[in-house]
């Protein structure tokens, strides 16, 4: 026969949205058995109703030929043939009587009974377990629900141990109502073939012993026939019981080693790691859901990744819903107020953000790292998780951890010791190092065991307080945020690039080179694999202002310049070859004569390579703003130079004129003093009788006009 179709009861306590549907398959097969065979059994009583009438009827036949020769008959009384003819037939009748009673009997024994009990104590037994599962799936729902509900703040033992128990009483009575259940469907299939062949076996053998007398050929057919299906049923009963007998093994096993599971607590790690290699996840989560401006509610549903995206897939759903597409996304474990081990998904492009609640810590900690390994495309490989151990192992390889990590990463700090936060999120999408990192040494590029900076220090509190000791020496009203209004003023006037950018500062850390065109992709890798290693989740939100003349990390909340960068320090600035949200950039840290070389990695809400051409449009804009300059000063000299030019020949042509003047004079005074008498002398005046003379004859011609 026919191979039987089985609900797996291994899975059982995964509880899938695929196994229950799954078990809907088999509930419907359930109800069409259920149908067909109470049409059946219908079917079947009115044959033995109609057989138990046919043996009454023929017994009331017989009794009435009996009773013949007692009718008195107005007509033809005493008629002795037709009495011994129908004595004959009374007898005759009689013993076919016999034959229905004894039909009718064996109709009952082996055509009613077998479908009978199926339908009174196997349907309904089913139908009993269905009812006891349902009610232990709601409470077990009732319980996660009010598991997953445990305040954060207020933790009370009393209450979190009764919880726990709740769950633990309910998983358990839930994992194991559903394996009965599971049990007593697969046992279905068998006996609805029983259910079946046994009521028409009786019903041809019980034929066929009231028709034997009169057909010998024909039965010995059919019972040849019946035996062999008889032998099949047989043996459909005998893998029947050994089929149940291991399902009530598997039972059993399951019991004893699923008892730990029951506790939604997390595991030892000793016995259960964290397994961080896995391309593929499926389970149960808590799914965030905006219900209003402010309030949001929490969704238990079936989560699973297919390929590079995530699904989710609610009780009684055939297929699964699309929720992310995790290709290129970001992944961060986050903290709820109201909600425990909770993470979140942002989509490539940032617009599609998700936030998820596991039920514990092991299992938030394999989510994240599932997501993290489909977001670099690893499942796309052959050997998916070879491939992500691999990678998570050079992840581990890439910064080691000395004892002296943390001493080294607080050396770096400044003597003003400001306030450090802690980062609180951490980049999904890692990347490989380029082709020329292959040829090029990486000890080139950034030291090994190079100390890293994972939050903004600012200098400010170290300027703050020179501020402060000038404005008591002078008197002045100090601004407390460390900035000066004439400067902001100057910057906001003088630049004509302003672009303000929304990014979360990943880390920072010191390189050998700063040309070299690897230097950002290395050091992005540093700074992931550290943070990856040392659990590091958060992140400090800044704004970034891009200017001509600077860079400026502004604080969201107080507008706060956190850091200032010059942008002639600044150079080269870069984004992530496959995430376009990490960039970073590369700036020289204290000025150009010194060799020292930072570099800054972050990630933008948007695309990174819109805020590096930024800052290479504020460069060039600041380079050309500076030749500009250079050339208004140059024509600035060259106005002087001529000025002071014209002014010395100016002064030059004055002196020519003196010296004119003094040697005309010189000329003058050489004459002789007398003028020229008759025989041709001349006399000579001096500059006063001359005048004097000159004045003589104006006035006389003045004289004479007025006359």
């Amino acid at each position: 026969m026919p191979g039987i179709e089985k609900l797996p009861i291994e899975e059982t306590l995964e509880d899938s949205p695929q196994t229950r549907s799954l078990l809907g398959v088999f509930e419907e097969d359930t109800a069409a058995i259920s149908n067909y065979c109470t049409q059946l059994y219908q079917a079947m009583q009115r044959i033995y109703d109609a057989q138990n009438e046919l043996s009454a009827a023929t017994h009331l036949t017989s009794r009435l030929l009996k009773e013949y020769d007692k009718q008195r008959f107005p007509l033809g009384g005493d008629d002795e043939v037709m009495s011994s003819t129908l004595q004959q037939f009374a007898k005759v009748i009689d013993e076919l009587s016999s034959c229905h009673a004894v039909l009718s009997t064996q109709l009952a024994d082996a055509m009613m009974f077998p479908i009978t009990q199926f339908k009174e104590r196997d349907l309904k037994e089913i139908l009993t377990l269905k009812e006891v599962f349902q009610i232990a799936s709601d409470d077990h729902d009732t319980a996660i629900n009010r598991y997953s509900r445990l305040s954060k703040r207020r933790d009370n033992d009393k209450v979190r141990a009764e919880v726990v128990e709740d769950v633990y009483t309910s998983r358990k009575k839930q994992h194991q109502t559903m394996m009965h259940y599971f049990c007593s469907l697969n046992t279905l299939q068998y006996k609805k073939k029983t259910a079946l062949l046994e009521p028409l076996l009786g019903y041809m053998q019980a034929q066929i012993s009231f028709f034997k007398l009169g057909s010998e050929n024909l039965t010995q057919q059919w019972e040849d026939f019946l035996g062999n299906i008889g032998t099949s049923v047989q043996n459909v009963r005998r893998e029947m019981e050994d089929e149940v007998g291991q399902m009530q093994q598997t039972i059993e096993q399951m019991e004893r080693s699923c008892d730990p599971l029951y506790v939604p607590c997390d595991p030892d790690p000793a016995h259960s790691p964290v397994c961080r290699n896995l391309t593929r996840k499926q389970g149960y989560l808590h799914i965030r859901n905006k219900t209003g401006l402010v309030s949001s509610s929490w969704e238990r549903q079936y989560f699973f990744t297919q390929g590079g995206n995530l699904m989710h897939q609610a009780r009684g759903e055939v297929a699964g819903g699309l929720v992310s597409d995790l290709d290129n996304c970001s992944v961060m474990a986050v903290d709820c107020d109201d909600r425990r081990f909770c993470f979140q998904v942002t989509s490539f492009d940032g617009k599609k953000v998700v936030t998820l609640q596991a039920e514990s810590r092991k299992d938030c900690e394999e989510w994240i790292s599932t997501i993290n390994n489909i977001s670099k495309r690893i499942y796309l490989s052959d050997n998916a998780e070879e491939l992500a151990a691999r990678v998570n192992q050079s992840a581990l390889e890439a910064v080691t951890p000395s004892p002296s990590f943390q001493q080294r990463h607080e050396s770096m700090r400044p003597s003003s010791k400001g306030r450090v936060g802690r980062a609180s999120s951490i980049s999904s999408v890692g990347s490989e190092p380029s082709p020329a990192l292959s040829v090029l040494s990486l000890d080139a590029l950034v030291a090994p065991d190079t100390p890293i900076q994972f939050d903004i220090i600012s200098p400010v509190s170290e300027e703050n307080s020179g501020q402060s000791k000038s404005a008591a020496q002078s008197g002045r009203r100090s601004n407390p945020f460390g900035e000066s209004g004439n400067r902001t003023s100057e910057d906001s006037e003088d630049s004509i690039l302003h672009q303000l950018f929304i990014v979360n500062f990943l880390g920072s850390m010191e390189v050998k080179t700063a040309e070299s065109a690897d230097v950002i992709a290395e050091t992005m890798r540093q700074i992931l694999a550290a943070r990856a290693i040392h659990n590091i989740f958060r992140m400090s939100e800044s704004h970034l202002l891009v200017t001509c003349d600077c860079l400026k990390l502004i604080d969201p909340q107080t507008q706060v310049t956190r850091l200032r960068f010059p942008l002639s320090s600044v150079v080269q600035c870069s984004s992530h070859q496959d995430n376009k949200r990490l960039f970073g950039f590369v700036l020289h840290a204290g000025g150009s004569g010194d060799g020292r070389a930072v570099g800054y990695i972050f990630e933008s809400n948007n695309d990174g390579e819109k805020i590096c051409d930024s800052i290479g449009l504020a460069k060039q804009i600041a380079l050309h703003s500076e030749m500009d300059r250079k050339a208004v000063e140059k024509r600035k000299e060259q106005d002087k130079a001529k000025e002071k030019q014209q002014e010395e020949l100016s002064k030059q042509r004055q002196i020519e004129k003196d010296l004119e003047e003094q040697s005309r004079l010189i000329a003058a005074s050489s004459r002789p003093a007398n003028p020229p008498t008759s025989d041709g002398q001349f006399l000579v005046l001096s500059n006063s009788q001359s005048e004097d003379s000159d004045a003589g004859d104006e006035g006389k011609k003045k004289g004479e006009s007025e006359a």
